[in-house]
């Protein structure tokens, strides 16, 4: 089994090989108290943002402590391409469910998006703390997933906003069930960024799909079915995934 993944402080990240870091807090007492990391054992220690230690457990103190001697560095280049996916706001918590499925395929950046059918929607604290709960889904399953780069969760986008996103894009498409060409035969890049949209469960609006193709986004099918949205994301996502050459 590959070695559990830890978030700890940046100054941490840059101690040689032979020194020791302490894991602490929160996160010290998920590795004591809940995995019951024991000496001897193996972590990895990351920032989220591509750079990670590597190291063995050397002593562990109290309920929330343990010290670690570093083996090596780790310092991941940026994908390419990089995948973004937009994503309509799913009602309860299936918001969540996406953003986890997601992360732990290998999504680079979500994009939590207003649309004009979404049942839900965001506003003011109860918004934030949606917002919150979804940056806070994205850590978490990026430790599971042993991800030294966690997925960037951007601020809710209005409509107009997310066509200025897809106009920058290498590759834009929207997910649709009418869309004329399937997703697994578009022509990628090899870099710059991939972004796709997926709409909520009533559809994307026709004047949105409108505004999408006026940025330059194609309407693109994923397969024979229709997914809902909270599950369209993480099968569009390991569909270009696979077709970049990022999981060969």
């Amino acid at each position: 089994m590959t070695a559990p993944v830890f978030v700890t402080d940046p100054g941490h990240l840059t101690a040689a090989p032979g020194e020791r870091v302490t894991l602490s807090g929160p996160e010290g007492r998920h590795a004591v108290s809940v995995r019951r990391l024991h000496a001897g054992e193996e972590v990895v220690l990351t920032d989220g943002e591509g750079t990670a230690v590597v190291g063995t457990v050397t002593a562990v103190e109290g309920k929330d402590r343990l010290e670690v001697t570093v083996a090596r560095r780790v310092e991941e280049p940026p994908p390419a391409p990089r995948i973004t996916v937009v994503q309509a706001l799913p009602k309860g918590d299936r918001g969540e469910l996406a953003v986890e499925t997601m992360t732990e395929a290998g999504v680079d950046a979500i994009v939590p998006w207003a649309a004009s059918r979404c049942v839900t929607q965001w506003k003011a604290e109860r918004g934030a703390k949606a917002l919150a709960k979804w940056r806070a889904t994205a850590r978490e399953a990026g430790k599971q997933a042993r991800r030294l780069r966690f997925p960037d969760v951007a601020d809710l986008m209005t409509t107009r906003q997310v066509a200025d996103l897809l106009s920058g894009a290498a590759f834009a498409g929207v997910l649709h069930e009418e869309g004329s060409a399937p997703l697994a035969s578009a022509p990628l890049p090899e870099r710059g960024e991939i972004v796709l949209v997926v709409g909520p469960e009533g559809g994307v609006a026709p004047e949105e799909l409108a505004a999408f193709e006026a940025a330059g986004a194609g309407a693109y099918r994923l397969g024979p079915t229709v997914l809902r949205t909270s599950t369209a994301g993480v099968a569009a996502t390991a569909l270009l995934l696979g077709r970049t050459g990022r999981w060969s």
